[in-house]
Protein backbone atom coordinates (compact mmCIF):
# COMPACT_ATOMS: atom_id res chain seq x y z
CA UNK A 1 0.00 0.00 0.00
CA UNK A 2 1.22 3.09 -1.07
CA UNK A 3 0.06 6.51 -0.55
CA UNK A 4 0.45 10.42 -1.13
CA UNK A 5 1.83 12.38 1.67
CA UNK A 6 -0.79 14.19 4.05
CA UNK A 7 -3.64 12.15 1.81
CA UNK A 8 -2.66 14.27 -1.66
CA UNK A 9 -2.87 12.81 -4.96
CA UNK A 10 0.11 11.20 -6.51
CA UNK A 11 -1.33 10.89 -10.10
CA UNK A 12 -2.20 13.93 -11.70
CA UNK A 13 -3.41 12.38 -14.84
CA UNK A 14 -3.16 9.55 -17.47
CA UNK A 15 0.79 10.34 -18.34
CA UNK A 16 1.64 10.08 -14.69
CA UNK A 17 -0.31 6.30 -14.43
CA UNK A 18 1.13 5.28 -17.85
CA UNK A 19 4.71 6.67 -16.11
CA UNK A 20 4.16 4.94 -13.02
CA UNK A 21 3.02 1.41 -14.44
CA UNK A 22 5.71 1.89 -17.38
CA UNK A 23 8.57 2.01 -14.12
CA UNK A 24 6.80 -0.99 -12.51
CA UNK A 25 6.58 -3.33 -15.05
CA UNK A 26 10.32 -2.45 -15.44
CA UNK A 27 11.21 -3.17 -12.33
CA UNK A 28 9.27 -6.57 -12.20
CA UNK A 29 11.23 -8.04 -14.88
CA UNK A 30 14.75 -7.14 -13.26
CA UNK A 31 14.00 -8.15 -9.67
CA UNK A 32 11.72 -11.44 -10.77
CA UNK A 33 8.30 -9.75 -8.55
CA UNK A 34 5.53 -11.10 -9.73
CA UNK A 35 2.18 -8.93 -9.70
CA UNK A 36 -1.11 -10.76 -9.05
CA UNK A 37 -3.06 -7.94 -8.55
CA UNK A 38 -3.19 -3.89 -8.66
CA UNK A 39 -5.14 -0.74 -8.47
CA UNK A 40 -4.31 3.00 -8.92
CA UNK A 41 -6.18 5.56 -7.45
CA UNK A 42 -5.72 9.35 -6.78
CA UNK A 43 -3.54 9.42 -3.90
CA UNK A 44 -2.96 5.70 -3.26
CA UNK A 45 -1.96 2.43 -4.61
CA UNK A 46 -2.41 -1.06 -3.72
CA UNK A 47 -0.36 -4.24 -5.31
CA UNK A 48 -0.54 -7.75 -4.36
CA UNK A 49 2.53 -9.27 -5.38
CA UNK A 50 5.11 -12.48 -4.48
CA UNK A 51 8.35 -10.01 -3.97
CA UNK A 52 10.90 -12.34 -5.97
CA UNK A 53 14.56 -13.05 -5.25
CA UNK A 54 15.52 -9.39 -5.16
CA UNK A 55 13.06 -8.45 -2.47
CA UNK A 56 10.53 -6.25 -1.61
CA UNK A 57 12.78 -3.29 -0.26
CA UNK A 58 14.63 -3.25 -3.89
CA UNK A 59 11.63 -2.84 -5.83
CA UNK A 60 9.89 -0.36 -4.02
CA UNK A 61 12.80 1.63 -3.36
CA UNK A 62 13.57 1.89 -6.93
CA UNK A 63 10.01 2.36 -7.90
CA UNK A 64 8.86 5.03 -5.65
CA UNK A 65 12.19 6.72 -5.79
CA UNK A 66 12.69 6.86 -9.53
CA UNK A 67 8.53 8.20 -10.02
CA UNK A 68 8.68 10.61 -7.33
CA UNK A 69 11.54 11.90 -9.39
CA UNK A 70 9.50 12.56 -12.23
CA UNK A 71 6.97 13.18 -10.78
CA UNK A 72 8.75 16.43 -8.95
CA UNK A 73 10.14 17.17 -11.85
CA UNK A 74 7.32 17.43 -14.63
CA UNK A 75 5.04 19.30 -11.79
CA UNK A 76 7.70 21.70 -10.88
CA UNK A 77 7.31 20.88 -6.91
CA UNK A 78 10.02 19.69 -4.28
CA UNK A 79 9.59 17.67 -1.12
CA UNK A 80 8.30 14.13 -0.46
CA UNK A 81 5.78 12.66 -2.86
CA UNK A 82 4.99 9.89 -0.32
CA UNK A 83 4.00 9.35 2.86
CA UNK A 84 6.23 7.68 5.06
CA UNK A 85 7.50 4.37 3.23
CA UNK A 86 5.17 2.28 1.66
CA UNK A 87 3.11 -0.32 3.77
CA UNK A 88 3.53 -4.15 3.66
CA UNK A 89 1.36 -7.11 4.77
CA UNK A 90 2.43 -10.42 4.58
CA UNK A 91 -0.42 -12.78 3.49
CA UNK A 92 -1.03 -16.06 3.47
CA UNK A 93 -2.22 -17.58 0.06
CA UNK A 94 -4.51 -19.92 0.54
CA UNK A 95 -6.91 -18.33 3.10
CA UNK A 96 -6.23 -15.09 1.30
CA UNK A 97 -5.06 -14.73 -2.19
CA UNK A 98 -8.51 -14.54 -4.51
CA UNK A 99 -10.55 -12.44 -1.50
CA UNK A 100 -7.18 -9.82 -1.95
CA UNK A 101 -7.08 -9.97 -6.07
CA UNK A 102 -11.20 -9.15 -5.65
CA UNK A 103 -10.81 -6.72 -2.95
CA UNK A 104 -8.25 -4.59 -4.82
CA UNK A 105 -9.22 -5.01 -8.01
CA UNK A 106 -12.70 -3.59 -6.96
CA UNK A 107 -11.50 -0.09 -5.16
CA UNK A 108 -12.13 1.76 -8.44
CA UNK A 109 -15.56 0.50 -7.41
CA UNK A 110 -15.99 1.01 -3.79
CA UNK A 111 -14.36 4.79 -4.92
CA UNK A 112 -17.31 5.21 -6.96
CA UNK A 113 -14.50 6.01 -9.88
CA UNK A 114 -15.91 3.43 -12.06
CA UNK A 115 -19.81 3.16 -11.62
CA UNK A 116 -20.63 -0.75 -12.65
CA UNK A 117 -18.18 -3.77 -13.45
CA UNK A 118 -18.84 -3.55 -16.87
CA UNK A 119 -17.21 0.03 -16.80
CA UNK A 120 -14.34 -1.93 -14.84
CA UNK A 121 -13.95 -4.25 -17.39
CA UNK A 122 -12.41 -2.01 -19.17
CA UNK A 123 -10.52 0.43 -17.14
CA UNK A 124 -6.91 1.27 -17.37
CA UNK A 125 -5.78 1.93 -14.00
CA UNK A 126 -6.95 -1.84 -12.41
CA UNK A 127 -5.55 -5.52 -13.43
CA UNK A 128 -8.78 -6.71 -13.78
CA UNK A 129 -9.28 -5.55 -17.15
CA UNK A 130 -5.81 -7.45 -18.00
CA UNK A 131 -7.42 -10.81 -16.50
CA UNK A 132 -10.48 -10.99 -18.71
CA UNK A 133 -8.66 -9.69 -21.67
CA UNK A 134 -10.30 -6.51 -21.93
CA UNK A 135 -6.58 -4.72 -22.00
CA UNK A 136 -2.90 -5.69 -21.83
CA UNK A 137 0.65 -5.61 -20.15
CA UNK A 138 3.26 -8.23 -20.23
CA UNK A 139 4.30 -8.07 -16.42
CA UNK A 140 0.82 -9.22 -14.92
CA UNK A 141 0.66 -12.84 -13.55
CA UNK A 142 -2.54 -13.38 -15.62
CA UNK A 143 -2.61 -17.06 -15.73
CA UNK A 144 -1.72 -17.62 -12.36
CA UNK A 145 -4.53 -16.00 -10.94
CA UNK A 146 -7.05 -17.24 -13.63
CA UNK A 147 -5.48 -20.99 -12.73
CA UNK A 148 -6.92 -20.61 -9.43
CA UNK A 149 -10.62 -20.43 -10.96
CA UNK A 150 -10.29 -23.63 -13.24
CA UNK A 151 -8.38 -25.03 -16.56
CA UNK A 152 -9.30 -23.39 -19.73
CA UNK A 153 -8.73 -19.43 -19.98
CA UNK A 154 -12.29 -18.73 -21.15
CA UNK A 155 -14.13 -20.68 -18.28
CA UNK A 156 -11.54 -19.75 -15.91
CA UNK A 157 -12.48 -15.89 -16.84
CA UNK A 158 -16.16 -16.70 -15.98
CA UNK A 159 -15.74 -18.03 -12.97
CA UNK A 160 -13.49 -14.98 -12.18
CA UNK A 161 -15.79 -12.49 -12.88
CA UNK A 162 -18.34 -13.89 -11.23
CA UNK A 163 -16.40 -14.25 -8.42
CA UNK A 164 -15.82 -10.29 -8.46
CA UNK A 165 -19.71 -10.06 -9.28
CA UNK A 166 -20.63 -11.95 -6.35
CA UNK A 167 -18.21 -9.53 -3.77
CA UNK A 168 -19.07 -6.03 -5.52
CA UNK A 169 -21.36 -5.33 -1.93
CA UNK A 170 -19.14 -6.15 0.45
CA UNK A 171 -17.55 -2.93 0.12
CA UNK A 172 -14.98 -2.09 3.21
CA UNK A 173 -13.56 -5.49 4.62
CA UNK A 174 -12.53 -5.09 8.34
CA UNK A 175 -10.50 -8.53 7.92
CA UNK A 176 -8.27 -7.41 5.18
CA UNK A 177 -8.04 -4.04 6.14
CA UNK A 178 -7.76 -3.84 9.49
CA UNK A 179 -5.06 -4.61 12.27
CA UNK A 180 -2.88 -7.16 14.51
CA UNK A 181 -6.00 -9.84 15.66
CA UNK A 182 -8.53 -8.55 13.77
CA UNK A 183 -6.49 -9.36 10.38
CA UNK A 184 -5.79 -12.69 11.58
CA UNK A 185 -9.08 -13.89 12.63
CA UNK A 186 -11.11 -12.15 10.20
CA UNK A 187 -13.99 -9.20 11.59
CA UNK A 188 -14.55 -8.38 15.32
CA UNK A 189 -17.29 -11.09 15.85
CA UNK A 190 -14.57 -14.02 15.75
CA UNK A 191 -12.06 -11.88 17.84
CA UNK A 192 -14.87 -11.43 20.09
CA UNK A 193 -16.12 -14.97 20.02
CA UNK A 194 -12.37 -16.01 20.43
CA UNK A 195 -12.68 -13.76 23.67
CA UNK A 196 -15.57 -14.57 25.03
CA UNK A 197 -14.01 -18.28 25.25
CA UNK A 198 -10.75 -17.20 26.60
CA UNK A 199 -8.59 -18.51 24.03
CA UNK A 200 -5.88 -16.58 22.58
CA UNK A 201 -4.00 -17.04 19.02
CA UNK A 202 -0.82 -15.73 17.98
CA UNK A 203 -1.32 -12.47 15.51
CA UNK A 204 0.76 -9.60 14.02
CA UNK A 205 -0.41 -6.34 12.22
CA UNK A 206 2.26 -7.18 9.49
CA UNK A 207 0.43 -10.49 8.69
CA UNK A 208 -2.72 -11.04 7.35
CA UNK A 209 -3.18 -14.99 8.63
CA UNK A 210 -4.31 -17.59 10.72
CA UNK A 211 -2.26 -18.13 14.22
CA UNK A 212 -0.36 -20.70 12.72
CA UNK A 213 0.85 -19.00 9.39
CA UNK A 214 1.28 -15.82 11.50
CA UNK A 215 4.00 -18.27 14.15
CA UNK A 216 5.55 -19.93 11.38
CA UNK A 217 5.99 -15.96 9.87
CA UNK A 218 7.13 -14.93 12.91
CA UNK A 219 9.51 -17.83 14.21
CA UNK A 220 11.45 -17.56 10.44
CA UNK A 221 11.96 -14.21 11.07
CA UNK A 222 13.39 -14.79 14.57
CA UNK A 223 16.01 -17.19 13.19
CA UNK A 224 16.95 -15.09 10.20
CA UNK A 225 17.32 -12.27 13.07
CA UNK A 226 19.53 -14.53 14.63
CA UNK A 227 21.58 -15.83 12.26
CA UNK A 228 22.33 -12.05 11.59
CA UNK A 229 23.14 -11.17 14.62
CA UNK A 230 25.15 -14.34 15.14
CA UNK A 231 27.20 -13.28 11.90
CA UNK A 232 27.69 -10.09 13.20
CA UNK A 233 29.22 -11.14 16.62
CA UNK A 234 31.82 -13.62 14.59
CA UNK A 235 32.59 -10.84 12.70
CA UNK A 236 33.48 -8.53 15.79
CA UNK A 237 34.91 -11.69 17.19
CA UNK A 238 37.56 -12.12 14.35
CA UNK A 239 38.28 -8.45 14.76
CA UNK A 240 39.17 -8.61 17.92
CA UNK A 241 41.14 -11.67 18.12
CA UNK A 242 43.14 -10.31 15.08
CA UNK A 243 43.92 -6.99 17.12
CA UNK A 244 44.89 -8.53 20.07
CA UNK A 245 47.59 -10.82 18.39
CA UNK A 246 48.91 -8.24 16.27
CA UNK A 247 49.37 -6.29 19.16
CA UNK A 248 51.18 -9.28 20.77
CA UNK A 249 53.47 -9.93 18.17
CA UNK A 250 53.74 -6.47 17.61
CA UNK A 251 52.82 -6.19 14.15
CA UNK A 252 51.07 -3.31 13.09
CA UNK A 253 47.21 -4.30 11.73
CA UNK A 254 48.00 -2.58 8.47
CA UNK A 255 50.70 -4.14 7.52
CA UNK A 256 48.81 -7.93 8.13
CA UNK A 257 45.98 -6.76 6.19
CA UNK A 258 48.39 -5.18 3.51
CA UNK A 259 49.89 -8.11 2.22
CA UNK A 260 53.65 -7.53 4.58
CA UNK A 261 56.25 -9.73 3.94
CA UNK A 262 58.33 -9.72 6.73
CA UNK A 263 59.13 -12.72 8.39
CA UNK A 264 57.25 -12.31 11.53
CA UNK A 265 54.04 -10.52 9.41
CA UNK A 266 54.18 -13.53 7.39
CA UNK A 267 54.22 -16.14 10.37
CA UNK A 268 51.63 -14.18 12.23
CA UNK A 269 49.29 -14.15 9.20
CA UNK A 270 49.46 -18.22 8.84
CA UNK A 271 49.30 -18.57 12.56
CA UNK A 272 46.09 -16.41 12.16
CA UNK A 273 44.77 -18.23 9.08
CA UNK A 274 45.32 -21.87 11.28
CA UNK A 275 42.85 -20.25 14.16
CA UNK A 276 40.33 -19.02 12.02
CA UNK A 277 40.12 -21.56 9.09
CA UNK A 278 40.92 -25.14 11.80
CA UNK A 279 39.74 -24.36 14.94
CA UNK A 280 36.82 -21.58 14.26
CA UNK A 281 36.11 -23.41 11.00
CA UNK A 282 36.05 -20.32 8.63
CA UNK A 283 36.35 -20.67 5.07
CA UNK A 284 39.57 -20.15 3.76
CA UNK A 285 38.14 -16.82 1.36
CA UNK A 286 36.74 -15.63 4.42
CA UNK A 287 40.14 -15.56 6.04
CA UNK A 288 41.76 -14.26 3.38
CA UNK A 289 39.05 -10.97 3.44
CA UNK A 290 39.89 -10.98 6.53
CA UNK A 291 43.65 -10.94 6.35
CA UNK A 292 43.89 -8.92 3.05
CA UNK A 293 45.17 -10.96 0.85
CA UNK A 294 43.79 -14.11 -1.73
CA UNK A 295 42.55 -17.08 -1.20
CA UNK A 296 45.93 -19.13 -2.46
CA UNK A 297 47.75 -17.06 0.24
CA UNK A 298 45.85 -18.76 2.84
CA UNK A 299 45.99 -21.58 1.58
CA UNK A 300 49.94 -21.96 1.28
CA UNK A 301 50.08 -20.30 4.72
CA UNK A 302 47.49 -23.24 6.01
CA UNK A 303 50.31 -26.08 4.75
CA UNK A 304 53.31 -24.22 5.93
CA UNK A 305 51.84 -24.13 9.47
CA UNK A 306 51.14 -27.47 9.24
CA UNK A 307 54.25 -28.76 7.88
CA UNK A 308 56.02 -27.37 11.17
CA UNK A 309 53.67 -28.98 13.00
CA UNK A 310 54.40 -32.12 11.72
CA UNK A 311 58.17 -31.27 12.23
Amino acid sequence: MIRGLEGRDIFSNDEDRENFLARLGQLVKKTGARILAWSLMDNHVHLLLFSGPSGLSTLMRRLLTGYAGWFNRKHGRIGHLFQNRYKSIVCEEETYLLELVRYIHLNPCRASTVKSLEELDSYRWSGHGVLIGKNRNDWQERDYVLGQFGKGRSKAIRAYRQFMEEGQDAGRRPELVGGGLIRSLGGWSKVLSLRARGEQEEYDARILGGGDFVHAILREADERLMRQMKSRREKVCIDDLIKRLCKEAKVREEELRGGGQRKAVSALRARIAHLLCREMGISMAEAARKLGVGTPAIAMALRKKEQERKD
